[in-house]
Parts: structure tokens; sequence; C-alpha cells
């Protein structure tokens, strides 16, 4: 049996790394609906914030795009902001914003100008939530000059996340997988006594059973990990099959340089990705390694993602609908062919 070695949640740690970062930079803002206490955001996250910091934790009105544009004035004054929207499907009121204004801003007027905003969005699905508060639209950010796409990950310290982020002068998307919550969050290079982990470099990790060659290697971003993980231990104690995964917390700019090496030595290679097929994260990683690795690759790069259709709200038809541990699991031992 598989003994896990877990640690406080998820959103715990999220909320402690928001605290910290409030703690350290009294040029830090927050604004977002609901974000006062006692509510403290949607899924808690933002819990304390307010009564620690009332001057700069700021609750709004229901206007992403006027949030958003708040950010931007803060940011442009010196100041920094991070922005909660309550559910990643309405970043695309936040798209005008953030892509004609806050990311050009950043080189367009003749030196370079931080641009200190991180928009966090809860997404996902497998909650119940239906078609409008439940879906992952990262693809539609993917190449936007300046602008950064993070998620979340139960393997990556969100402190250091956020941290880089802020550092670096431009803005940020941080996708939150919302299952993720409630997930424990991993530490101390241990998954289970099956399966640990460590940083390849400061975004990327390498999950693995032991140091022999590789079946698979399979690239997926930190909403994926409470899925693919089960799916791994499952694949070597019952079939044998030894798994790689590398999941980074950055998934634009895209830099798979450091794990190529990784990539190359492995059997076989799968990208998984929880939003819907058609371009996105998945095809452009799939490319790159394409073009890098095209005399290393034994096999053709599979691809799985959900379907191109919208999320049902009936919790059956929705897990039907996107992926889960036993359709990775069945790819993995062999069992899924197509």
């Amino acid at each position: 049996m598989s003994v896990a070695i877990t640690g406080r949640r998820v959103s715990a740690g999220l909320n402690q790394a928001l605290h910290d970062l409030f703690a350290g930079d009294d040029r830090l803002f927050l604004l977002g609906e609901d974000v006062v206490d006692p509510y403290g955001g949607a899924f808690g996250v933002t819990r304390g914030l307010s009564t620690a910091y009332p001057d700069r934790v700021l609750g709004t009105p229901i206007s992403e795009g006027g949030i958003t544009g708040v950010a931007a004035g803060l940011a442009l004054c010196g100041d920094r902001a991070i922005v909660e929207v309550m559910f990643g499907d309405f970043i695309t009121l936040c798209v005008d914003p953030l892509v004609n204004f806050i990311s050009k801003s950043v080189t367009m007027y003749g030196r370079r100008l931080p641009m200190g905003v991180v928009v966090r969005c809860p997404v996902g699905g497998n909650r119940g939530y239906g078609p409008t508060h439940s879906q992952n639209l990262q693809k539609l950010l993917f190449g936007v000059p300046n602008l950064q796409l993070l998620e979340l990950s139960p393997l990556h310290d969100p402190r250091r996340t956020l941290d880089r982020a802020l550092a670096g002068g431009e803005p940020a998307v941080f996708f939150e997988d919302k299952v993720l919550y409630t997930t424990p969050e991993y530490r101390a290079g241990r998954i289970d006594n099956c399966l640990r982990f460590a940083p390849v470099d400061e975004s990327w990790m390498l999950v693995d059973a032991d140091d022999g060659p590789a079946d698979w290697v399979v690239i997926a971003p930190g909403g994926l990990v409470p899925r693919l993980l089960p799916a791994m231990r499952a694949a070597l104690v019952d079939d044998e099959v030894l798994t790689r995964a590398l999941v980074p917390d950055r998934l634009w700019p895209l830099d798979l340089d450091p794990v190529l090496p990784v990539v190359g030595d492995a059997t076989r290679v799968l990208v998984v990705e929880d939003g819907p097929a058609g371009g996105g994260w998945a095809a452009e990683v799939t490319r790159v390694l394409y073009e890098r690795l095209w005399g290393r690759l034994r096999h053709p790069v599979r691809i799985l993602q959900p379907p191109c259709a919208v999320i049902p709200a009936a919790t059956h038809l929705e897990r039907d609908l996107l992926l889960q541990s036993e359709i990775i699991y069945r790819i993995l031992a062999g069992g899924d062919d197509g």
C-alpha cells in the first residue's frame, strides 16, 4: 500500500503566501469581489488579509474589466496589485486591459516599465458548477507579449511563484484549479512511499519513482497533478510501467530547454491539458518537442485533452467529459492506444 506524505491544504499555503507578500511589501494591493473578511473570497483564499491590511485589501463592485483597469493604474504609479477574479471564466472581461494596455505598457514607452499585476483565476471543473463556471481558458492568452501565464501546483511553493511573477515586472495571470484548494500540498520531495519529486529548475518539477528508464514521460500543468499521480502509481504497481511527470508552474513563456533531456530519454511522451481540444498549451509543447527532439523521439507525441464541448452541469456528464485518473491510467498501462 502507498502511504501519502502530505501537508496542509493548497488553499492554506496560498493564503499564507499572500499574507507573507503583504507583510513584506507595503506597495502591494489586493482587489476583488468579496475578498474582504469574513468572506475572504469565494474560496476563502484571501481570508484574514483585509483585517490585517484594511487600506490595501479592497472589495470591489462586480466589474472584472474595471478591477483590472484599477490594477493597471496602480502599477503605472509604481505600486503592485493582485486581482482576484471570482471564477476564471470571467477572465474574458479582463482581456482588453490585460492585452491592450497592461502587457503592452511594459515595453511601449521607449523604456522598460515594470507592471506588477497578477490576476488570480480559479479555473476547472469536477465541482458541478456548470458550463459558465468550470472552464480552463488559458489558450485565449497564449502568445501575448510580456504576459506570463502561471498555474498553481501542489508541488510548487506558491510564495515563490508569486514572488517571481511580481519581481519580474511583467504582468501575470495565475490559474488555480479549484479542486486543488482542498488538495494537500507536497513538500520535502516525497509524495508517498512510491513517488518522489524534485525541482529541475525554478519552474519545472520532476516526479518519478526511481532512476530506471522511463516508459512514459507525462508533461502536465499543476491542476492535473491530483489526477495524474494516482494514474502513475497504479501503472507502476499494477503494470510495472515507470512514468515520469514534468510539471511547470509557468505555462508561458514556454521554456522546455531544462526538461528536454528527460523527455528525450523516454520511450513515449504524453502531453496532458485540461482545456478543450484545439490549439493551446499542449499543442505548443508538442510543436516544440518535435522541433527540438525529432531525431530522439521513438514514437509520436500524444496529446490528451477533453473534447471541444461545453461543460455539462450534471455531475456525471461533467465527469465523463473531463479528464480523470482512469483515462490517464489506461493510456499509461497500454489499454488505450487510440
